[in-house]
This record gives C-alpha cells, sequence and structure tokens, in this order.
C-alpha cells in the first residue's frame, strides 16, 4: 500500500455526512440523558410514594396517639375525681372519729343500787331506757342529760323471781337505734 497516495480519513467523508453523524452523537446524548432522567424521575416517584406512605403512617401514629392521651386524660381525671372522694370520705371519717360522742357504762353501786355513767367525750341528751324484755322493775330513766363524767343513780331489782337483765337498751338524741350497754355482775 503506498501511504503518500493514501487520503486521510476525514478527507474520505462526504461532508454531506457530517451533520448526520452530528446529528447520530447528538441523538446518542439526548438518548442517554433521557435514560438518566428516566431514572432520576422512578427514584422520584418511588421517594414520593415513600413519603406518601410515611405520611400516612404518620397521621395514622399521631390519631393513635391523640386516642391515647385523650384516655391517659381521661383515666387521669377520673383517678383524680377518686382520690377526690377518697380524701372527702377520708376527712368525713376523721371528723366522725374526731367528734365527741358519748359512751355509756353502768356501774353497780349496791345490790340493787346503778349508775348510768357517760363515759365518752361528748354530752347526751334524750337518754331513754328502752323497755325491751321488761322482767324488771327500775326507776323510769326518759329523756335524761348527761355531761362527759356524770352519772344517774337508779334502781332495779328483778320481779317475779327473775333476775336483773345482763343488758340495757339506751337511745338518745342522735341515735334513734338501740344501743345494748352491759350490766356489770354483783
Amino acid at each position: 500500500m503506498n501511504w503518500r497516495d493514501s487520503r486521510s480519513w476525514t478527507e474520505s467523508w462526504d461532508w454531506g455526512d457530517a451533520p448526520a453523524w452530528a446529528a447520530f452523537v447528538l441523538a446518542a446524548l439526548a438518548l442517554w440523558i433521557s435514560i438518566r432522567a428516566q431514572r432520576d424521575g422512578r427514584r422520584s416517584a418511588d421517594a414520593a410514594e415513600k413519603s406518601g406512605t410515611a405520611a400516612e403512617a404518620s397521621v395514622e401514629e399521631a390519631r393513635l396517639s391523640r386516642m391515647a392521651s385523650e384516655r391517659s386524660a381521661t383515666v387521669a381525671e377520673e383517678t383524680l375525681a377518686d382520690q377526690r372522694r377518697e380524701a372527702a370520705a377520708r376527712r368525713t371519717v376523721e371528723e366522725e372519729a374526731s367528734r365527741p360522742r358519748p359512751e355509756f357504762r353502768i356501774e353497780r353501786s349496791g345490790r340493787q343500787g346503778f349508775r348510768l355513767r357517760n363515759a365518752g367525750t361528748g354530752p347526751a341528751t334524750g337518754i331513754t331506757v328502752s323497755d325491751r324484755g321488761r322482767s324488771y322493775t327500775m326507776d323510769r330513766i326518759v329523756d335524761l342529760t348527761l355531761q362527759p363524767g356524770d352519772a344517774k343513780a337508779f334502781m332495779m331489782l328483778g320481779t317475779a323471781g327473775q333476775p336483773i337483765p345482763g343488758t340495757l337498751y339506751l337511745t338518745w338524741d342522735g341515735q334513734s337505734e338501740e344501743v345494748p350497754v352491759a350490766i356489770p355482775d354483783f
């Protein structure tokens, strides 16, 4: 081959082919850019879908959190109300326990002599001894008032061969239900 007589490869071109080759290169470049853009678009769409799913999950989580906080607030309110009720009940019990109240005892002062004593911390008015199962004779005690430590003397003896009872039943103002009071043995 005679290299001197040969033409360069650029001389062998027909310049009418140059725009076609340039168009080919530009088309290849555009195809490459299009493929990259499509891949990036697909990634962007996937990311948007994941973001939407995450947003929906976040909304659901926020809804569940709101419901849980509402339940927690309701439970806290109920607990507070229970504590207030318990505190009020405790105060009532403490006030009732510290309130002065009468407490009665029967003391013997002889074979047929007795004393009804208020051994409590508060006065009692309207003290009445019940006639329940009355097989004995005694001084009537009706509408008596006793201060703490005070006593009322009375006589009592069995009748018709019956012994005196082992218990007397008292009522007073503020205590309508009969309260048993033991009579000591002689």
